[in-house]
């Protein structure tokens, strides 16, 4: 009499199993993004910190549907960076909300990911929140006032006092401190906020660019095309044409 065959289930992709095994490291957050930063997979705890059950929940979503806008777009430009670099960024300082909505430190480290043409087809990305990760905590918890202050109020006047006295420190103190924990000063992060933002609603929105411009915290439309083109090396309409191609 033959002994009948057990059925073997669908093999588990090697991103499956990577998964599984960071399911084992205790707050651990992997993610796994295509070439455009949208969510493919998150391991377990990934997935529990953004509020989903399975991988099918963050299909074709991005950061901007889980985090606020500001922030968002802070941590796409640095997917840009690693994917037009295939170079790997190693322990970035970032403030993420976590499964209770509060904000909170994080290193996170993330990697290009190529495909059998050597062409870069994605990231892969892992978060550590910081008091694991053998830092200070404290003296990032310090400016966590300033940085959710900057991200709701990107598109008002921010005076570089108003942020020291949210982190009850003098105007040098400040300056210092930020030097040190994120080499860029204070007003320079006002403005890389900012323009991220103008670069986000370019590429997402047909307003005219003196809307954008004031909507983002610029006084005027020459000021932020000044701005922009120093920091992009393209004026805000070229920008926006050549987003557009893609």
């Amino acid at each position: 009499m033959a002994i009948p065959r057990l059925r073997a289930g669908p093999r588990p992709s090697e991103a499956d199993q990577l998964l599984a095994l960071f399911d084992a490291i205790p707050d651990v957050f992997l993610f796994i993004k295509d070439r455009r930063s949208r969510f493919v997979k998150g391991n377990r705890a990934w997935l529990e910190m953004h509020g989903c059950r399975t991988a099918a929940d963050i299909a074709g979503k991005g950061d901007a549907d889980f985090h606020p806008q500001a922030l968002a777009a802070q941590y796409v430009a640095e997917d840009r960076r690693v994917m037009t670099s295939g170079q790997p960024l190693h322990d970035q300082a970032w403030l993420v909300r976590d499964t209770t909505g509060m904000p909170r430190w994080y290193l996170c480290t993330k990697i290009p990911l190529f495909d059998e043409r050597g062409s870069v087809s994605g990231l892969a990305g892992i978060l550590r929140p910081l008091d694991r990760a053998g830092h200070a905590p404290e003296e990032y918890r310090r400016l966590t006032p300033v940085m959710e202050h900057v991200t709701a109020h990107f598109g008002r006047r921010i005076d570089v006092a108003e942020l020291a006295r949210l982190a009850d420190l003098s105007v040098s103190q400040l300056q210092r401190e930020f030097r040190r924990l994120f080499n860029i000063s204070p007003g320079d992060y006002v403005l890389w906020t900012r323009l991220l933002m103008a670069r986000r609603r370019l590429e997402e929105s047909d307003a005219p660019i003196g809307r954008i411009a004031r909507d983002c915290g610029f006084y005027d439309q020459s000021h932020f095309t000044r701005a922009f083109k120093k920091h992009t090396g393209m004026p805000p309409l070229e920008y926006r044409r050549r987003r557009s191609r893609r």
